[in-house]
């Protein structure tokens, strides 16, 4: 009992110690640089009045501590491809989005004439992100993000957030209190970041205000005008969901090495449905995307995949965001290949495997711990100079294997 109490002790003091901590930080470091970015007193204090950090967010790094690679994985977009498509979560988003599609099919065909994204991808990343503005978003903004500006291990990028939301609130978009976030720091119902709120928000009901907490007009204007700004293609597909033989290699994949849609078809890669590409797409370049390598269904996808990834950087969020939109725009039924039974690793595995094939020379898109586009085919090519039949994807053998 008395060394439980020694360390109840011992933690209550080092909170007290970060406390003290942050707030110096926020007066003499913090402070300068946002008045410098024309940001009065006032707000500043308003925005920091009775907050202080939360600890109990994640990938935080105490003073005095050096940033590890966690060995669990916060993000379902970065784990398990196959609970990420679970049934429930894909038949709810696109139940709802099938059912506002009516109910706000005006606005979504004003948003698509004046930003060329279709209605049902607004709908699917409305959905995802905030459940049709049914999830409740508890966290103060503020303190979220300080949290972090202070502590997380990219403290740079939450700082350069941090100054945003104190921009939002100078120039009168929302007051400091009503700045509700997620966890990471993201705001209202399309869940941006504070910068991207100050560049995508946009206010489409016309009322003087760029509304993203309470209107949804606002809210889908914005998630259009973000897609728009990072490049979407009006008129063009996300992506086709293919057959590809044995004899083309998993390695293939990704957005830096793409082929003309007639090229793919010249090395067999068909259509699971049974249709040919549009003839549109056929001297377009088109990109082979295996996001569970050869454990599960594979595609050919256009710029506009790339587009969505500019959402979230995920392979497993954009191909969520398309094929929530083929369903409630199409009807369209599940995938004609199954997601096998991997991902199951925890994050630093990924890690210590990343720095593995790094070390060996491959460009495993550094060891973040998530099993990206490079990451996956790099171990495609390292299972084919070993003899191996290539499986793109990284499973408990392998990290014993790849050593």
């Amino acid at each position: 009992m008395l060394a439980i109490a020694h360390i109840t002790i011992a933690q209550a003091a080092a909170k007290t110690d970060v406390q003290a901590q942050f707030q110096s930080w926020l007066a003499n470091d913090l402070w300068p640089e946002a008045q410098a970015k024309g940001v009065s007193k006032a707000v500043f204090d308003q925005a920091f009045a009775g907050v202080s950090p939360n600890l109990e967010l994640p990938d935080l790094v105490m003073p005095g501590e050096k940033p590890k690679t966690p060995k669990k994985q916060v993000q379902s977009e970065f784990g398990s491809p196959g609970k990420y498509f679970n049934d429930k979560t894909i038949n709810t988003t696109t139940s709802g989005g099938t059912a506002r599609a009516g109910q706000y099919a005006r606005t979504l065909k004003a948003v698509e004439s004046k930003y060329g994204v279709p209605g049902e991808i607004i709908l699917a990343v409305w959905g995802r992100e905030s459940g049709y503005g049914t999830v409740k978003i508890p966290y103060n903004a503020f303190t979220v993000l300080s949290t972090k500006a202070f502590l997380a291990s990219r403290k740079e990028m939450f700082r350069k957030e941090l100054i945003a939301a104190l921009e939002i609130v100078q120039k009168g978009y929302i007051g400091a209190g009503d700045m509700k976030s997620s966890w990471a720091g993201a705001l209202g119902q399309p869940q941006f970041m504070p910068t991207s709120y100050l560049e995508h928000a946009v206010d489409f009901d016309g009322d003087g205000k760029r509304d993203i907490w309470n209107s949804v007009p606002d809210t889908l204007g914005s998630i259009g005008h973000y897609l728009q700004q990072y490049g979407w293609q009006a008129g063009r597909d996300w992506g086709y969901e293919v057959n590809v033989p044995e004899t083309v290699s998993c390695s293939l994949e990704g957005p830096d090495q793409g082929k003309a849609f007639s090229a793919w078809e010249k090395l067999g890669i068909n259509r699971v449905n049974g249709k040919a590409f549009p003839s549109s797409e056929l001297k377009r370049e088109g990109f082979l995307l295996m996001p569970a390598g050869r454990h599960g269904p594979a595609f050919i996808v256009t710029k506009n995949f790339y587009v969505l990834k500019e959402y979230n950087m995920s392979d497993l969020y954009a191909l969520f965001i398309g094929h929530v939109g083929d369903r409630i725009a199409h009807g369209a039924k599940g995938f004609s290949a199954g997601w096998g039974d991997v991902g199951g690793l925890y994050r630093s595995d990924i890690a210590s495997l990343q720095k593995t094939l790094e070390k060996q020379g491959y460009d495993a898109g550094g060891a973040d711990g998530f099993p990206g586009f490079k990451t996956r085919r790099s171990i495609g090519t390292w299972q084919s100079k070993q003899g191996m039949a290539p499986t793109c994807f990284p499973d408990k053998s392998l990290v014993k294997a790849i050593r």
